[in-house]
């Protein structure tokens, strides 16, 4: 079912007065007057949420001479219902779906790129994997810890010989804060994270 039908049912339903109309109805069909008495409003009232109610196909209406009866659509409810689920449970698994790729992306990348001892291999071409093999690295620095250049490099070199690419690397990619010449890493929100790149 289209995402419009399934947010036009929920704009429908989202009133009190429709839903206790709805709820009126579930007993059995009712014209406009006894709906108006049962819930204390006018008949204009009353027929104003039952237009917006047919309009979502929730109820059904028929005439008999100069009197209109309302009465539930249950299947379209039931419909709509369903469909609300399925959308959304749907977008959970695909999101759960993702989030599994991303890390079998990451495990990959860690286990290509990075030796058994943890030693990067070579920084990586690929933008993705590049950002990801960063991450890897400044992870194991302690957020909040101003850390001075020369630490900085000695740190660097237990991952990769070429410590002035990486360093760069850190700022330009919000990993790190620079000033100074004193290191420390930003919050992990603010990191070009490698999640967002296509």
């Amino acid at each position: 079912m289209q995402l419009d039908k399934i947010v036009n049912y929920h704009k429908a339903l989202a009133d009190p007065t429709r839903l206790r109309l709805l709820l009126l109805l579930s007993k059995g069909e009712m014209h406009g007057q006894a709906l108006a008495e049962k819930l204390n409003l006018s008949q204009p009232t009353v027929t104003h949420h039952a237009s917006k109610l047919r309009e979502a196909a929730l109820i059904k209406e028929r005439r008999d001479k100069n009197t209109v009866y309302f009465m539930l659509n249950p299947e379209f409810i039931r419909l709509n219902s369903e469909a609300s689920m399925q959308f959304i449970f749907a977008k959970g698994a695909e999101d759960m779906e993702e989030k599994g790729m991303e890390n079998n992306l990451k495990e990959t990348v860690i286990r290509n790129f990075f030796s058994k001892d943890g030693r990067l291999r070579q920084i990586p071409a690929q933008y993705k994997k590049k950002l990801i093999a960063l991450q890897h690295i400044v992870e194991k620095l302690e957020p909040g810890v101003v850390y001075s250049e020369k630490e900085m490099n000695e740190f660097i070199k237990n991952y990769h010989e070429d410590y002035a690419t990486i360093r760069r690397e850190f700022i330009m990619h919000q990993f790190m804060y620079r000033e100074n010449d004193k290191y420390e890493l930003n919050p992990p929100e603010m990191w070009t994270h490698w999640g967002y790149v296509k």
